[in-house]
């Protein structure tokens, strides 16, 4: 009997110890940590069920590497297991044995403090989870790491210096994290390294001291994507170099001592590098090259041809030479091929054909005329030939191409499209400016629906149609003949302008001397955003504006000076020559101006185009009839026309119009608090745009009554946003002050001259208030007659005799402006005076923004006197 009970016992236990293995694993054993690390981080994991069997060992699991007893875990590769949150203290972080640990592709947040004791590993790959942390510097614990990669993550502040700890290492990748510091001393000890991969972050300042000489085995380099400065030289030592990738930073100098012998991938795309690009070495094995968008000079089809084995080939946006697109057919090896912005004029020769291996192709904003070869080429599936002058037809075998291609886009040239099948999303997107008319001959199918019996009433139709046509030229000439010798003058003169071509140009003013470093003015373009199909040159605006005459002479501004003029088909523009040094390059001035022409609002002068003519920067706006705010409250009295010819179409108040205002002639402008008010408040939308609706905002920097103009509706339209920024960034920057009057006091020390401030919208703020205060007292900002009664000095200005006034509460009607007093409502205007006085703190941070403003403003119109 008592036997059998101890069988029982016996047979029991071991049934228990077969079921629940696990529950017996000694504690503080790898086993253990590698139990209760999976027990905690994946219990919610349904990926982690087929990994391995609960009643086996740990060291049979497949993620799982134990040393020659099987009691040591020596490795554990766990990746795209669902493994989430925090990794617990006492799991992982005690196995003291561990060389190769992989979490990766996981949704791990957080590591445990005894994490950095694993001071035998070898690998460490925790990349593609959630971490968020600052890498501590216990990372140089890891003495005999050799592979590191923490690539896209949330690792953020600075890359610790004991990074010099691992010597060892040959493999770091910190790629897409939020790392903010520059890179650290230390890594130039890490001499064993062959790939480095930093792109991403937001690395900055300068490379260390040496770092060039410091990696004799580096093989790939990557830092693309952050704010990192420097120089060509900077790796000048790196023998090992076959990848290198300095992409979208700060990069500036000679690009020619980049270039050594091993180089078979380098991207330099979105720098300020410079150079002549016959002076570059290129490899031989060199296979990828991107430059584009930097400043390389000189002609790239010189010394390119001799690189059978690029495959991907990028020049774009680069300060090239005109040259014709040749030899490119001897890179027979080509996959990508984009040298679009490069001055590239000439056809399209069929030489382009030997290109078999062409994918994509983007030869777009250049000068390329003449026809579309035929472009049969089986792997094309990105072509771009935008932006160029291409006449003639779109061969059909290349339009039946098209269907089967990932993308294309012929817009911008003066091409006949020949087919009905594209959807009408397609013809608006890819097809812009070219015309959808097919020649009969074309589509032989229209020829089926002829007959013979049509012939004789078709032949009937062709003489009547040709009678007729010539009884219609014999009237034209009759009556056109008294026109004649005018027409014939015209034509004369602009045959005169055409033959004075050749520069540079030098023009005078009246406060300056400004030269155009134009060697041929039919060779510069002028870019016309809204009219991209003509073609324009530096020589359309020298006969608009008669040479910049000064009889076309407008004004003369902070930035230079404005000419009136009219472009080829009646474009009536004014021209502002941007004289005083831009601070960017043409690429940088390019880019910025071609964004200011897309900001687009009703009381925003429209920005139309620019030239870049050697070192002047032209912008092109539409023409304001009616001048701006500035003349037309100051300096020219009620019914004098200007040489800007405001003409008799000006505006008072109308019961009858929703606007408040009809045309009544020049006598009548101005004279009306309603119209102030409409200047007022469309200024004020125009600059709660800029600050609120444009991403970054735009901080105009130089708000005055002399940027706000009158359009031909008279509708108030503020000018020259955005051009302070080209000039420079800083408020050190004399050109970003602003003008006097206007400038805030925070730009301002007690001696009257500026001092170092951020640049906010408050500055444009304060600029505003003071044009309010115009609108209301009809006073200037400065050099004007202030009523001395209340002891302010000679040189006050309108800020401080406004704002003394309206804190002692002595604002009344005598210093409304007489013009506008006995027209609108009292209330309002010396509502519109506490508004400016709100807006001219001496703070930045107790004026309003724009927005309420303009929600001040519209409230006016609900106050009585």
């Amino acid at each position: 009997m008592g036997f059998a009970l101890v069988g029982s016992i016996i047979v029991l236990t071991l049934l228990f110890r077969s079921n629940f293995g696990q529950e017996q694993i000694l504690p503080n054993t790898d086993e253990f940590f590698i139990s209760d690390f999976f027990r905690q981080m994946a219990s919610n994991s349904s990926s982690f069920s087929h990994v391995y069997n609960i009643s086996a060992p740990v060291c049979s699991w497949e993620v799982v590497s134990c040393d020659a007893n099987q009691e040591n875990v020596i490795g554990l590769i766990a990746s795209n297991l669902g493994l989430s949150g925090s990794i617990p203290d006492n799991t992982i972080g005690k196995l003291t044995k561990l060389q190769s640990l992989d979490l990766s592709k996981n949704q791990i947040t957080d590591l445990p403090s005894d994490f950095w004791s694993l001071g035998s590993l070898k690998t460490l790959n925790l990349s593609n989870n959630k971490i968020s942390m600052n890498l501590p510097s216990n990372i140089g614990n890891f003495g005999s790491l050799e592979k590191l990669d923490l690539s896209c993550n949330n690792f953020f502040g600075d890359l610790p210096d004991s990074i010099s700890s691992l010597v060892s290492l040959q493999v770091l990748n910190l790629n897409q994290n939020l790392f903010d510091s520059t890179v650290p001393l230390g890594i130039i000890s890490c001499h064993s390294l062959t790939s480095v991969d930093f792109s991403w972050n937001n690395f900055s300042g300068v490379l260390p001291d040496g770092f060039g000489s410091s990696f004799p085995k580096l093989k790939s380099l990557n830092l693309a994507g952050n704010e990192i400065k420097g120089k060509g030289s900077d790796f000048l030592g790196l023998q090992s170099l076959t990848y290198l990738n300095l992409s979208k930073n700060l990069f500036q100098g000679s690009v020619v001592e980049i270039f050594q012998e091993p180089l078979e991938v380098v991207d330099l795309s979105s720098n300020r590098f410079e150079g002549h690009i016959s002076q570059l070495n290129f490899s031989s094995h060199l296979a990828y090259l991107d430059l584009s968008d930097n400043e390389v000079s000189g002609e790239f089809f010189a010394n390119i041809s001799q690189f059978h084995n690029l495959t991907h080939l990028n020049l774009a946006k680069n300060r090239f030479l005109n040259q014709s697109l040749i030899n490119i057919c001897s890179l027979r090896s080509l996959d990508y091929l984009n040298l679009s912005n490069t001055n590239l004029f000439g056809r399209i020769t069929n030489k382009i054909l030997l290109l078999t291996h062409l994918k994509i192709l983007d030869l777009s904003s250049n000068y390329l005329t003449g026809k579309i070869p035929l472009l049969s080429l089986t792997n094309l599936q990105d072509l771009d030939l935008s932006f160029n002058n291409l006449t003639g037809e779109i061969p059909i075998s290349l339009l039946r191409k098209l269907p089967g291609m990932e993308r294309f886009n012929f817009s911008y040239n003066n091409l006949t499209l020949c087919d009905s099948e594209f959807s009408l999303k397609t013809l608006e997107s890819a097809f812009i400016g070219s015309s959808n008319s097919c020649p009969i001959a074309a589509n032989p199918n229209l020829l089926k629906t002829k007959t013979h019996s049509h012939r004789g009433l078709e032949l009937a139709l062709v003489l009547t149609l040709s009678i007729v046509f010539l009884l219609a030229v014999l009237l034209f000439c009759a009556f056109g003949c008294r026109k004649r010798t005018q027409m014939w003058v015209v034509k004369q003169d602009s045959y005169k302008e055409e033959q004075v071509i050749s520069g540079p140009f030098s023009f005078q003013t009246d406060s300056t001397t400004w030269v155009a470093d134009v060697k041929v003015a039919t060779l510069v373009p002028v870019v016309i955003f809204e009219k991209p199909l003509l073609n324009f040159t530096f020589s359309d605006l020298l006969s608009a504006t008669s040479n910049f005459d000064r009889g076309t002479l407008l004004a003369e501004g902070r930035f230079g000076p404005v000419y009136r003029g009219f472009l080829p088909g009646g474009i009536h523009v004014a021209v502002k020559v941007l004289v005083h040094g831009s601070t960017m390059i043409d690429q940088e001035a390019a880019r910025e101006l071609e964004y200011l022409g897309r900001i687009k609002h009703p009381n925003l002068v429209p920005l139309t185009g620019y030239c870049l003519a050697g070192e002047q920067r032209i912008a092109i706006y539409d023409y304001m009839e009616n001048g701006n705010l500035h003349n037309l409250l100051h300096d020219l009295p009620l019914g004098v026309q200007t040489t800007e010819d405001w003409s008799s179409d000006t505006w008072e108040v109308d019961a009858n119009n929703n606007s408040g205002i009809q045309n009544v002639g020049s006598e009548g402008l101005l004279t009306t608090w309603k119209f102030r008010h409409k200047v007022a408040l469309g200024t004020a939308r125009a600059l709660a745009f800029l600050h609120h609706g444009c991403s970054p905002p735009i901080i105009h920097r130089d708000v005055k009554a002399s940027s706000v103009y009158l359009d031909y509706n008279l509708d108030p339209r503020l000018s020259d946003f955005g051009l302070s920024k080209i000039f420079g960034n800083d408020i050190e920057d004399e050109i970003t002050r602003g003008s006097r009057g206007y400038i805030p006091p925070e730009f301002l020390n007690q001696e009257g001259s500026s001092s170092p401030c951020v640049i906010t919208p408050k500055s444009d703020v304060y600029g505003f208030g003071v044009i309010l205060f115009e609108l209301v007292t009809g006073k200037k900002p400065v050099e004007d007659d202030y009523p001395t009664d209340d002891n302010f000095s000679k040189d006050a200005n309108l800020v401080s005799w406004m704002r003394g006034l309206v804190r002692k509460n002595h604002h009344g009607s005598q210093i409304i402006d007489p013009k506008i007093r006995e027209t609108g409502a009292e209330g309002q205007m010396l509502e519109a005076l506490k508004i400016g006085y709100l807006c001219t703190a001496d703070l930045p941070a107790k004026r309003p923004s724009m927005q309420q403003v303009v929600g001040l403003l519209k409230d006016l119109e609900t106050v009585t006197s």
